[in-house]
């Protein structure tokens, strides 16, 4: 005999994999690591506190 299947379990296992196989398509192609994106925002400070560092300063 058959084994018994829950179709509404079968088809949000099936949406799942779906969104997940969408998700990791888009995180390959618009996606940083939370480690680049840290390393990004601390070189644009650096730049940014180098930069005020050799503004003249007016009285």
């Amino acid at each position: 005999m058959a084994e018994v299947i829950n179709l509404a379990r079968v088809k949000k296992q099936a949406a799942r994999k779906a969104a997940r196989a969408a998700a990791d398509g888009n995180a390959a192609k618009f996606g940083r690591t939370k480690a680049e994106r840290a390393l990004e925002k601390a070189q644009a400070e650096k730049a940014a506190r180098e930069l005020d560092a050799h503004r003249r300063e007016t009285d």
